[in-house]
């Protein structure tokens, strides 16, 4: 495909979503042509399903059944919106995806790496991102951001314990290693024009 898949991944209130902000009117202004999207969302159906995911009252939810909605958004994401702005050969950046569920329903869900893959395989026949910046904050640096922070969306996996969100951001170390050429790591707790900085340098490689 002509374009750049680049996916931000990282903890609850990393700060991923406005570096993308940055790193988006960065491109604009050189002449790229950018996509910036979501997961879950990014188009009608996905948003449908992350409402059903992020909803605090869904309590009752399967870790599978989770795994499984986000693999489902993430189809259809996938084919509707990301493929056809690749092939277009638009720089498609995207807050958060498969990595998001290999940290937090594989490790921090404890349903298994292999087991999560497997299900996202299925869901992206493949497709993985040319490149993947890891927005590193601490578990509770995030956290602390995500509930100072008003008018943030606050959903059903923001409120799960400090002891999750631990598991999912050693997950997140362990994907690190297992991908080391794909995942490049960014200190996010630096000022946000420090972060984006460092991530418009790790695009330029690929470009």
């Amino acid at each position: 495909m002509k374009g750049k898949f680049i996916s931000f991944e990282g903890p609850d209130g990393s700060g991923k979503t406005s570096v993308i902000k940055v790193v988006e009117n960065y491109y604009k202004e050189r002449g790229f042509k950018t996509l910036v999207t979501r997961e879950p969302g990014g188009i009608k159906i996905s948003e449908k399903i992350r409402e059903v995911i992020h909803d605090v009252e869904h309590t009752e939810m399967d870790p599978r059944t989770e795994a499984l909605l986000y693999a489902a958004s993430r189809s259809q994401h996938l084919n509707q919106k990301i493929i056809p702005a690749l092939e277009s050969g638009i720089i498609v950046l995207c807050d958060r995806y498969v990595d998001s569920s290999l940290a937090y329903q594989g490790f921090g869900r404890k349903l298994g790496y292999d087991e999560v893959l497997a299900i996202n395989m299925f869901a992206i026949d493949s497709v993985f991102p040319n490149l993947t910046i890891f927005v590193d904050v601490r578990p509770e640096v995030g956290l602390n951001r995500v509930f100072s922070t008003a008018d943030r969306e606050k959903n059903r996996l923001d409120l799960e314990s400090l002891e999750f969100h631990k598991e999912v951001y050693n997950g997140y170390l362990e994907l690190i290693k297992i991908y080391p050429k794909r995942i490049k790591r960014i200190n996010g707790e630096q000022p946000i024009s420090k972060v984006a900085k460092e991530a418009i340098d790790l695009i330029e490689t690929i470009i």
